[in-house]
């Protein structure tokens, strides 16, 4: 009992048994509620109106865009207490052992560009708050990354806490400045449909949801197994929409209304709105804290995913300290590079980046999901997901040859700048890759998969029990 009353987590990728089991329900809300309250939600929203959206049906469709790509988050985060298991190690199930390293690799360069545009955004806020160069604020708030890290699971909830509290209140004093004098009812009149932008904007905040996917159930595989899946799908579901939501509804807002004096000049224009002296210092050190919790979320997760990658070959699950301090410090140090050498072109790169996510998370979403809702039904042999001889063996091509057709299928309907298919013009510039991404390989997987139903356990098979 001692470990679980201790702030620093021992676990890593292993199964979390029924002895260790902790947390409530409300406690994933508020981790989710302040993971999406923070400044790189905020531009997100804003790149609606930017690329060209009006106000009103931007709203319209970040709202839509959230409640597709929270359900499909949500469902990832219910799987968590069932399996006691971080996310991707499950993808050894649909993609083998040694075949879970493909989208484990990707998932990796998504954290590390997460980490990237979070620490740079909350470098400027922490260099106005210690009045330093940009650079060291970058680099003092890694290295508060790197601590909050090797607490692990218990500290990461409660940052979430506190930060949920913050963000609410932050939140509240931001919009009543942005909004007081200003004629919101003449911005929500002035409507101007467009499919490729209404479109922009449920891919931006669906693509910002389906992101959280490769990792959102390493921060509910605590909870007790009991937990009912719905629990925890609407705990994980709402706190992340609500919050997503209210900090892109801000951007919109922000975008419309300031337009030149928002984009690029991000941290210093919510600044203005406090004014100057300690409400500014506030607010400066709110956007920082609202920036620790995900980006905590993102160097957790990248070490989880590293680990399952070394373990896949290693033929075990057990990460010592040494090596847990190594993975994280090694992804921290690339994200923190990252946002060192981009800061002066975030806004046009993040967006590309974000959409373009897409095309690789949406096809692993829709394999994972119908897998373990349709197919397994839950019912997991654990210890064969490290012996690569198992039940799950080392490459499951058929599952890896989804994924692949997955992600081929969207390339002609992606549109970012550094990359649009060749039928975007012809559907008006509207980019659908990701609907395509999610309904494709989620039918050709059902397919592929319901002829192996009968090599799944009757049971779930727990660490100790006998793979039958």
């Amino acid at each position: 009992m001692a470990a679980n009353k201790s702030l620093i987590e021992t676990r890593s990728i292993d199964y979390i048994p029924d002895s260790e089991r902790h947390g409530r329900l409300s406690s994933q809300f508020t981790l989710w509620l302040g993971a999406n309250l923070q400044i790189t939600a905020i531009v997100t929203g804003a790149l609606a109106v930017v690329l060209g959206g009006d106000v009103f049906w931007s709203l319209v469709g970040l709202l839509l865009g959230q409640l597709l790509g929270g359900a499909v988050m949500a469902l990832h985060a219910a799987q968590g207490p069932q399996l006691g298991l971080p996310q991707m190690i499950s993808s050894r199930v649909q993609f083998g052992v040694y075949g879970a390293v493909i989208p484990l690799f990707l998932v990796c360069l998504m954290y590390i560009g997460f980490s990237a545009s979070g620490s740079l955004l909350a470098g400027q806020a922490v260099a106005q708050l210690l009045h330093v160069e940009d650079w060291l604020g970058i680099v003092v708030f890694a290295a508060l990354i790197v601590v909050l890290t090797l607490f692990g699971y218990r500290v990461i909830h409660l940052i979430g806490r506190v930060a949920s509290v913050l963000g609410v209140i932050a939140f509240v004093f931001l919009f009543y400045r942005l909004l007081a004098g200003n004629d919101v009812a003449a911005l929500l009149g002035n409507k101007h449909f467009s499919l490729s932008s209404f479109l922009l904007a449920i891919s931006l905040s669906a693509s910002w949801q389906i992101a959280f996917g490769p990792y959102v159930a390493d921060y509910s595989r605590y909870l007790p197994r009991s937990t009912p899946a719905a629990g925890t799908f609407w705990a994980v579901g709402l706190g992340s929409v609500i919050g997503a939501q209210a900090a892109m509804v801000f951007g919109v807002f922000a975008a419309a209304l300031a337009g030149a004096q928002f984009a690029h000049h991000e941290v210093a224009f919510i600044v203005s709105l406090g004014g100057t002296g300690l409400v500014a210092a506030l607010l400066y050190f709110s956007i920082a804290f609202g920036k620790v919790t995900i980006t905590t979320l993102n160097a957790y997760g990248s070490f989880m995913s590293i680990a399952t990658i070394v373990s896949g070959f290693r033929g075990n699950r057990h990460i010592s300290q040494g090596l847990r301090m190594a993975y994280i410090l090694a992804m921290v140090a690339m994200a923190t590079l990252l946002a060192l050498l981009g800061k002066d072109s975030f806004l046009k790169d993040f967006s590309a980046f974000i959409l373009f996510l897409l095309a690789f998370f949406t096809p692993w979403s829709a394999i994972n999901l119908v897998d373990y809702y349709c197919i397994t039904r839950e019912r997991y042999d654990i210890p064969a997901l490290s012996d690569p001889d198992g039940r799950y063996g080392r490459w499951n091509l058929a599952g890896i040859a989804v994924y692949i057709i997955g992600v081929l299928v969207q390339m002609p309907f992606i549109s970012t700048h550094f990359y649009t298919g060749p039928l975007v013009a012809s559907l008006g510039d509207t980019d659908i890759s990701w609907i395509i991404g999610l309904i494709v390989p989620a039918v050709l997987y059902y397919l592929v998969a319901r002829g192996r139903k009968a090599s799944v356990p009757a049971q779930m098979i727990l660490p100790g029990a006998r793979s039958a």
